[in-house]
């Protein structure tokens, strides 16, 4: 059991070395997380016509955006911790146990957002618009990137679970993937280039779940192949009272700091949209580009918490 905890490269690599090797890829994936909104917006606003309301439509939709990711990374950074820290003690059924928490949260978070998708939206986006265009399009955007949401809450499980072990090299390649796809499909399926139909703003939100599913399978089939720390066994999806609440006890002050963004934000729509519409366009463009900033602050968080997690579960002094 030692000798494994002294082999795993989260043990043995020099700290600094580590914050670059496994940081670098952490941040460029949470940048190319704040790419999807940015892309849909830039091809959006093109649209005959109607750009300027589909614009708007998507900075209504944002929030409810925001708080996903807030949730789901808020959980993965809850597992990423734990994990860690776990594997570091060598306990590996342990380490299973709480990969399989994290996937039966998964599943709840996404069922939650589901139903929202469902039932919630309408009533959501009618508290911040009163223009029945814009109206109609947030609720088609939204309904569409909450019922097919099941790609960016479990890629976000899955990333973390790579990352928690080292392997935040492949995440990186998944989030790539994923945002490449979108790029590419956005133009396809707002204008109907290619034969497609022109469906503008859905077309938007078709891309944005598209390449966040093609992020899942990616990160999932890197998850099976490459993290060999981790038993993959179903046995090990079964809640645990406590493993949950250890992870939240990690997770909760994550998902607090990035879901207060999504309210402030929810806020602001309404206040502005009060005075003008183009007032929520033009913040909607400036907070998303300010994400970038934020995330990238994100990412290194996530470089240092498997580290000192690991660290720590070995009872070492980290020294940088």
């Amino acid at each position: 059991m030692n000798n494994e905890k002294t082999k795993h490269i989260l043990g043995i690599a020099p700290v600094n070395k580590l914050i670059v090797s496994m940081g670098t890829p952490m941040i460029i994936s949470m940048i190319l997380q704040a790419v999807y909104n940015i892309v849909d917006s830039a091809f959006v606003s093109n649209i005959d016509n109607t750009g300027k309301q589909a614009l708007n439509a998507l900075t209504l939709a944002f929030p409810i955006q925001m708080l996903m990711v807030a949730v789901s990374i808020g959980t993965g950074v809850g597992t990423n911790a734990l994990l860690s820290k776990t594997l570091g003690q060598g306990d590996r059924k342990n380490v299973s146990d709480i990969a399989g928490n994290s996937i039966f949260l998964g599943c709840i978070i996404y069922i939650l957002f589901l139903l929202f998708g469902l039932f919630g939206v309408k009533s959501y986006v009618s508290t911040q618009t009163s223009n029945s265009l814009i109206f109609e399009m947030a609720a088609e955007y939204l309904n569409i990137c909450c019922v097919f949401s099941m790609g960016i809450i479990f890629f976000s499980i899955f990333e973390k679970l790579l990352q928690s072990t080292g392997l935040s090299l492949y995440s990186t390649f998944a989030q790539i993937a994923g945002a490449v796809t979108n790029v590419i499909l956005d133009p396809i399926l707002i204008y109907g280039l290619l034969s497609f139909p022109k469906i503008g703003v859905a077309g938007a939100a078709y891309a944005t779940v598209i390449g966040q599913i093609v992020s899942l399978l990616l990160s999932l089939y890197f998850h099976l192949k490459y993290n060999k720390d981790i038993s993959n066994s179903i046995k090990f999806i079964k809640p645990s009272l406590k493993l949950i609440g250890k992870i939240y006890s990690i997770g909760v002050p994550a998902i607090i700091s990035q879901a207060l963004m999504s309210f402030m934000t929810y806020g602001l729509n309404i206040i502005l949209g009060s005075i003008h519409e183009a007032m929520v366009t033009a913040y909607g463009l400036y907070y998303k580009i300010q994400q970038f900033v934020f995330f990238a602050a994100f990412g290194l968080r996530d470089a240092i918490t498997p580290i000192v997690s690991f660290n720590r579960g070995k009872k070492i002094k980290v020294v940088l």
